[in-house]
């Protein structure tokens, strides 16, 4: 099957601008079907973001975004390997639309492993009290407490946060495609959110 220029010109679009060859290839591999080669570039992405975890950040950037009725606002530390990469359009772009999403979707945390264990523990006993009122046998109780909680976490964690702009990515997904696009590791180091009158 022959991939056309404006399949992969689309395939691009969809995932922030992956390259032309990544694109081509995914697509020929999928046999032109656009779902797989989705798929295919984020499995790719998963696996460059993985081989790239043990290298050194050494550039970044610090990008703000305030909201419309200056009411808002965030601040966004995004880091990369090399300054080449953190002076890019694209990299600030990414800094810029995750610090949007920051303003909109208010997460507390940045990973899972930053949530304090004495707020694990208390959303553990609130949803343990909720699930033994079921009637369900007790593999199953346990499932759905695991469920529940990492279904809560996972709201008030960024990196698990379904992108604003694309609610079929997270935020971690979007990180590792552009691991995949630049070829460089990417990490949000920190980031802090701002609203008039918040305490």
């Amino acid at each position: 099957m022959a991939i056309t220029t404006e399949q992969i010109k689309k395939l691009r679009d969809l995932t922030g601008g992956v390259s032309v060859m990544q694109c081509r290839k995914a697509l020929e591999d999928a046999e032109g079907d656009e779902a797989k080669a989705l798929l295919l570039l984020s499995k790719k992405g998963a696996e460059v973001a993985a081989k790239k975890q043990e290298r050194t950040l050494g550039a970044g950037i610090v990008q703000a975004y305030v909201h419309s009725s200056a009411t808002m606002g965030a601040l966004v530390e995004l880091n990369s390997e090399s300054d080449f990469v953190a002076k890019n359009e694209a990299f600030k772009a990414l800094a810029y639309d995750i610090a949007m999403h920051i303003v909109a979707l208010k997460p507390e945390y940045l990973k899972e492993s930053d949530v304090p264990a004495d707020a694990l523990d208390k959303i553990s006993k609130m949803f343990a009290e909720e699930v033994e009122k079921s009637n369900k046998p007790e593999d199953i109780k346990k499932k759905m407490l695991e469920g529940k909680i990492a279904s809560y976490v996972g709201e008030r964690t960024l990196l698990k946060q379904p992108f604003i702009k694309n609610p079929d990515q997270t935020i971690e997904d979007l990180i590792k495609a552009h691991i995949q696009k630049f070829g460089e590791k990417i990490e949000i180091a920190r980031f802090a959110r701002f609203s008039v009158l918040d305490k």
